[in-house]
């Protein structure tokens, strides 16, 4: 999405101060006054001494509408940037929205897939199965190329969602930077960060042909598993904003297990889907909540179907076979592999305390590790492991929370419906089966041929390059270049003080050289002048330290 403008801005300046007047209604007054915002604030802030900060943020996220309350559930995965208490109150945010009356549906319809709806379906239910922020879910028939006629679901974006959410970006984007460059403190939970991130994800999630061929690509990892589907594709009856889908016969997961289904078996094979999914595929459902899962089959031998396949993560092969080593060395309590693996996943963005750094994690794992799942939180573990590792200056990807975030997400359902299920003694064979297959002759052979490519090259090109060097060195054309940026800033500094002397002792110079002469009211002046510039140039330097102050 494009950054916003100055014409955005102004264009938007209604819904701008709608959302300040929401902030300082719910009690953030004081920050908004702080920012470039603040001319915007009509009426005071009111006090909620009653409620707590993520109380009132998660009041603000539901007053402004969907476009935020997708910020709030996609915020809600950082426990590195965000307190645990604001995150309790945003996993509370419910994506539902009224439903788009028919007629409305009708025309979206028609006019992403270009024909009259009753040419493209078979039938059409008029009362929607779900609604949602950005779209609603119908149930259809629709008859095939083959001629068989299919149960679908048609997934149809709410008409000019798509407006309002990018209008919606664009001025989080302006509140994000006013905060950042008004509010330091702030800069800790990297406002603009968030909201980039989001807008990644908001824009892929409007795009209903990447939900399609996320379903294409999971059915494909997932051939020969018949313990998992993934809904069919009907590209026929698809578009942009429109999504027809096969139609799952099935009951929630609730449900299932009030019909006798083993929740043990339910929580078994999901967490063997999720695994499978990030660490054999690099590719996984990222938001597997119960709502997303379909329990069909019979009881002895249930079948998971997962559906809503926007949002997705994706683990590079290096991240992949970090995260392994992580969870290798918590399923085997080892708290040094733990921090080795944080420290290789992260990005120091200074200097590390290894020592302080290893001694943090060893007492944060000790709290969990070695214990039934009925007694421990992984989502509390894989929380404290992430704000241990910014603590000591070590960014954390966000595919990385997501892979926690899917993690945590298994191990809540399963809290509920198999509260004695030992999540770590299922983990441990899974993970060791990954670490075995990544030294494997299989893996290690290809690995071994890349690297001896890349020596060969290098050895290759190295000569020519070496006498590159030698011939610059004896020519003397070789030049070494340090760059050192704050260099630039404090030559400026120095250059404005010089100058400023120079002005100032002249002036002292001349009212001197003016009073020898008599002429008293000339020196004066000079004097006045050599005292204002001094005086001048002090506040300007005072004023400009405090702006670049972090």
């Amino acid at each position: 999405m494009a950054p916003p403008t100055l014409l955005s801005a102004v264009r938007d300046l209604d819904r701008l101060r709608q959302i300040v007047a929401v902030l300082v209604r719910h009690g953030f007054g004081e920050i908004v006054a702080r920012t470039s915002l603040g001319s915007l604030v009509v009426g005071k802030s009111e006090a909620r001494n009653n409620q707590s900060v993520g109380e009132r943020v998660r009041l603000v996220i539901q007053d402004l509408g969907p476009s935020f309350v997708k910020l709030g559930q996609i915020v809600s995965t950082r426990p590195d940037l965000i307190p645990p208490e604001v995150i309790t109150e945003l996993k509370k945010l419910q994506d539902r929205v009224p439903p788009v009356a028919y007629e409305a549906i009708k025309e979206q319809i028609e006019s992403d897939l270009g024909s009259p709806l009753e040419q493209i379906f078979e039938s059409f239910d008029a009362v929607p199965l779900a609604s949602a922020s950005v779209g609603q879910v119908h149930r259809a028939q629709l008859r095939t190329s083959d001629g068989q006629l299919r149960q679908v679901a048609v997934k149809v974006q709410r008409p000019g969602i798509k407006t309002v959410i990018e209008r919606d970006v664009e001025l989080l984007y302006i509140l994000a930077q006013a905060v950042e460059r008004s509010i330091p403190d702030a800069r800790i939970y990297s406002p603009v960060k968030l909201v980039s991130e989001f807008d990644r994800a908001i824009t892929a999630e409007l795009d209903f042909g990447l939900e399609a061929d996320h379903a294409i690509r999971f059915a494909k990892n997932f051939e020969g598993h018949p313990e998992v589907r993934f809904p069919k594709i009907y590209r026929e009856a698809s578009g942009k904003r429109v999504l027809a889908l096969e139609f799952f016969e099935g009951r929630k997961v609730y449900d299932a297990v009030a019909q006798g289904f083993d929740p043990e078996k339910i929580t078994r094979a999901t967490l063997g889907i999720i695994i499978k999914s990030i660490f054999e595929d690099g590719f996984f459902h990222a938001d597997p909540h119960p709502g997303n899962v379909i329990l069909m089959g019979v009881a002895d031998a249930p079948v998971i179907g997962l559906i809503d396949l926007g949002l997705v993560g994706r683990l590079t092969p290096q991240l992949r076979d970090k995260t392994i080593d992580l969870m290798v060395a918590a399923v085997q309590e080892d708290y040094r592999g733990i921090a080795d693996a944080l420290y290789a996943i992260g990005t120091p963005t200074r200097k590390v305390d290894r020592q302080a750094f290893e001694a943090e994690v060893a007492m944060l794992a000790e709290k969990y590790l070695g214990k039934k799942l009925a007694d421990i939180q992984v989502s509390a573990l894989i929380r404290d492991l992430v704000q241990g590792a910014t603590k000591y200056g070590i960014e954390i990807p966000p595919d990385f929370l997501m892979v926690g975030k899917a993690i945590m997400t298994v191990e809540g359902v399963g809290k509920e419906i198999a509260p004695h299920f030992d999540l770590y003694e299922e983990m441990k064979p899974y993970f060791l089966r990954l670490l075995a297959n990544r030294y494997s002759p299989e893996r290690m052979l290809p690995e071994l041929l890349r690297s001896v490519a890349r020596i060969s090259s290098a050895a290759t090109e190295f000569p020519m390059q070496a006498q590159e060097i030698l011939e610059d060195l004896r020519r003397g054309r070789l030049e070494v270049r340090v760059r050192e940026p704050s260099l630039t800033q404090a030559f400026d500094v120095i250059g404005r003080r010089i100058y400023s002397g120079f002005v100032v002792g002249s002036l002292v110079m001349g009212s001197a050289w003016l009073a020898s002469a008599g002429s008293w009211t000339a020196s004066g002046l000079f004097f006045v002048m050599a005292l204002a510039w001094g005086g001048a140039h002090t506040v300007l330097a005072m004023w400009l330290s405090r702006k670049k102050r972090p």
